[in-house]
């Protein structure tokens, strides 16, 4: 598979979750371990360009696919337009759903460069966040959204 545009190779059983590769073989730890069943949004990585809950995904599944991290849509130095906009708008609180929520955002400010708020809240609601921090999130990526067409 392809982690964050690298190709890598992993010695991991196939039927172990991709999270627990990415977090332990690979040292990822943007994806974060949540609910274990793929519903709170956690773990999500894109699979393909698809927001895709790595914990109840078998390694196998990503077997010659293109898997991005929260650490593969930017860096410090050169940060992605949303992480760039979730710190402008104090969007985290916690930050442990942070992750995910900014794979989701990604996944639709790609499919969709200029969502409405109900768009992008719909993108958003598969992912947990009980700090209610929402307003800013949804801000945040309607700010991406317009300085990052």
């Amino acid at each position: 598979m392809t982690v964050n545009g690298v190709k890598r190779s992993v010695g991991a059983d196939a039927e172990t979750s991709l999270l627990h590769v990415l977090r332990e073989d690979l040292g990822l730890k943007g994806p974060r371990f949540g609910c274990g069943a793929g519903l709170c949004g956690a773990c999500l990585v894109l699979l393909d360009g698809y927001p895709t809950p790595s914990c109840d995904t078998p390694l196998w599944a990503a077997e010659g696919k293109d898997v991005v991290t929260v650490e593969g849509l930017g860096d410090l130095d050169s940060p992605h337009p949303l992480q760039q906009a979730f710190l402008d708008e104090q969007a985290g609180q916690c930050g442990y759903c942070l992750s995910g929520i900014l794979i989701s955002a990604a996944a639709l400010l790609t499919r969709n460069p200029a969502p409405d708020e109900r768009e992008v809240a719909e993108a958003l609601d598969r992912n947990l966040c009980r700090c209610g921090a929402q307003r800013r999130m949804i801000r945040a990526v309607m700010r991406a959204a317009k300085e990052h067409p």
